[in-house]
């Protein structure tokens, strides 16, 4: 559906059992998110899995208004819901509240709940801000904060001898900005590394999306999905989003190198609080 210079459609919760059953055209009509920065507009995706967003922002020519769309059911888009927005793009620019802040690339900035207005800028048509956005419902405000990527909680894993030396940054910590249940991060993959999550887990208790980017345009992610012994897998390009329900696995391997954006919304937002699949359980 349109609304001025917003476009959004909603995806209803799938069971394990129907997944199951699904072919390569059913899994990405309900878990893949494509399109997701196209020039000029803001596309939201409105899921049933803990009510998140899923959405992009690509300002150019002027700012683009976050705008409440009919899914929220509210006046303005944060009246009950929390935002938190990941720049993949050029520098730009973000007014909360009547307050600025200039995103550089992977810098991301939190909204709490009541910001009556939001708005997107770039600082070079040429090279446009992609703001990549996610929200979920709140039950309190928290302070408005911008972290830079260099003030994200940086943890090193993996080894090049598993093809899964990467570096993991966590925006959203126990010690640090404080959300009512969203969780965000990114993985960093270095050169020659293509895993990430795995050996992979499940958590119930929350759901979550990948954001790939940062892969050359001949290269694709493997997306890996699916109850431990049901596995399916999605073929991600370049700046593409997928939805992983509670029940499902989510883990991946590229052709090359790359990054993700990782958000979760849920229960809690304790990283460790997870299911662990073993890989004798994986089918």
């Amino acid at each position: 559906m349109t609304q001025d210079q917003t476009e959004y459609s909603s995806r209803y919760a799938i069971d394990p059992v129907a997944a199951s059953a699904m072919g390569t055209d059913e899994l990405r009509h309900n878990f893949h998110i494509g399109n997701l920065f196209e020039t000029g507009k803001i596309n939201l995706t409105y899921t049933h899995y803990d009510r998140m967003i899923v959405g992009g922002a690509t300002p150019i020519n002027g700012t683009l208004a976050l705008e409440a769309i009919k899914p929220t059911g509210t006046k303005n888009f944060l009246d009950r819901r929390e935002l938190i927005i990941v720049n993949v793009g050029g520098k730009g620019t973000v007014v909360a509240g009547g307050e600025s802040f200039e995103l550089a690339e992977r810098d991301m900035l939190y909204v709490g709940m009541g910001v009556e207005t939001v708005s997107f800028a770039s600082t070079d048509n040429q090279e446009p801000a992609k703001f990549y956005l996610l929200s979920a419902p709140a039950h309190q405000t928290y302070p408005t904060r911008h972290i830079r990527i260099g003030d994200a909680k940086r943890v090193d894993l993996g080894s090049q001898a598993t093809s899964n030396e990467r570096s993991i940054f966590q925006f959203i910590h126990a010690d640090g900005v404080k959300t009512c249940q969203l969780v965000v991060g990114m993985t960093q993959l270095a050169q020659g590394s293509v895993w990430n999550t795995m050996p992979c887990h499940v958590h119930d208790r929350r759901m979550e999306a990948y954001l790939y980017f940062d892969l050359p345009e001949t290269a694709r992610v493997f997306h890996f999905m699916g109850e431990p012994d049901e596995t399916r897998h999605i073929v991600m390009r370049n700046e593409e989003a997928v939805l992983s329900p509670g029940w499902s696995i989510h883990s991946g391997s590229g052709t090359s190198n790359y990054a993700f954006i990782w958000a979760m919304a849920g229960d809690n937002v304790d990283y460790t609080d997870v299911d662990p699949v073993t890989m004798d359980d994986l089918k």
